[in-house]
C-alpha cells in the first residue's frame, strides 16, 4: 500500500521487486494531489479513491484507512505493508515475504515517551477510553496481520477520540495522529500482538526535525549492508533526560536483522539502487 502524493519515484525499483510473484501481491496506491503516470504494469489502475492528506492531521490516517479497506476486499490479503514514495526495498520479495507472513504479529512501532514529542501532547479530552498511562508514539510505517487491519477497519471509538482531540495547534500541544492513533490503540487493545517496532528503517539524526534523507551520493553496498545487519531497535524520549532505549528485534523469539524496507531515498538514488538491487549486492 503506497502513500504517496502523487507518481512513485521508484515504481522501476519495484518492478523488479514484484516481477516473477505474480499472485502473490496486490498494489494500491493513495495518490492525494495527482493521478500518478506509471512505469510499471504491477501499478497500472491500482490507484483507489485518494482524498486530501495534510500532514500531521488525521486526513493522514484517514488515508491509511482507506487502503486497508480497499486491500480488505481481496480476501487472499493477509498481511497489509503501509510505504511512502521514498520506500525501497532491503532484500529480495521471498525473503520479504517469509518475514512477514511466517510470523504472527504485527510490525507497528509503538513506546512510551515521557517528553513533550510524547506524553505532553495527550489530551484529557481522551478519557476515559484512552488514559494518559497507555498513551503511545510510533512511527507511521507498519506491516499489519488481515486480523489487525480489520479491527482498525471496525474501530471508531479510539479513531474518534484522536480526530477530536489530537490535532496541531490543540491547547497550545502539537499533536499528530499518525504518530500516536495506532500505537496507543494497539497497545490498549493487543500489546502482546504486535513488536513495537517498524520494519521500515528511517535515520533520525539527533535533534532533528526532519528524517535524513539519502542522495545519489549516499548509496553503495556497504550503507545497505549497514542498514540490513541492525537486529536491534532503538527509541529516544524527547524529555531532559534523552533516554535511549534499545531492544533487541525479535521474529517468533529469535533475534533477527530488523529491516526490509527504508526511507527516505530521492528520486535521484533510482539508478544506484537498481543496480543494487539487479546485481543482488544488497543480499
Amino acid at each position: 500500500m503506497f502513500l504517496s502524493p502523487g507518481s512513485l519515484p521508484f515504481e522501476k525499483l519495484w518492478d523488479k521487486f514484484f516481477e516473477g510473484h505474480e499472485g502473490r501481491f496486490s498494489v494500491h496506491i493513495h495518490a492525494s494531489r495527482k493521478k500518478p503516470i506509471h512505469s510499471s504494469r504491477y501499478f497500472i489502475n491500482r490507484e483507489i479513491r485518494s482524498g486530501k492528506v495534510d500532514w500531521g492531521k488525521i486526513s493522514m490516517v484517514d488515508a491509511e484507512k482507506r487502503l486497508l479497506a480497499n486491500a480488505l476486499k481481496d480476501p487472499d490479503n493477509r498481511h497489509f505493508v503501509l510505504l511512502s514514495d521514498s520506500c525501497v526495498p532491503l532484500h529480495d520479495f521471498d525473503y520479504v515475504y517469509n518475514y512477514l507472513m511466517y510470523t504472527n504479529i504485527s510490525f507497528i512501532d509503538s513506546f512510551e515517551d515521557p517528553g513533550p514529542h510524547g506524553s505532553s501532547r495527550y489530551s484529557d479530552h481522551m478519557l476515559p477510553e484512552v488514559e494518559k498511562k497507555f498513551f503511545r508514539k510510533g512511527a507511521q510505517w507498519f506491516t499489519m496481520k488481515r486480523q489487525h487491519a480489520i479491527i482498525v477497519m471496525a474501530d471508531s471509538l479510539y479513531y474518534t477520540k484522536f480526530r477530536d482531540f489530537c490535532r496541531p495547534g490543540m491547547d497550545g500541544r502539537n499533536c499528530y495522529a499518525d504518530e500516536h492513533y495506532l500505537p496507543t490503540f494497539f497497545h490498549i487493545l493487543d500489546p502482546n500482538g504486535i513488536a513495537n517496532w517498524s520494519v521500515t528503517h528511517v535515520d533520525w539524526p539527533e535533534g532533528k526535525w526532519h528524517p535524513k534523507s539519502y542522495r545519489k551520493r549516499d548509496i553503495s553496498p556497504q550503507l545497505i549492508k549497514n542498514i540490513t545487519s541492525i537486529s536491534e531497535n532503538v527509541h529516544f524520549t524527547s524529555d531532559e533526560k534523552k533516554e535511549t532505549m534499545v531492544k533487541p528485534c525479535l521474529w517468533n523469539g529469535i533475534n533477527r536483522p530488523c529491516y526490509l524496507f527504508a526511507r527516505k531515498f530521492l528520486p535521484e538514488t533510482l539508478d544506484r539502487m537498481i543496480d543494487l538491487f539487479t546485481n543482488r549486492t544488497m543480499f
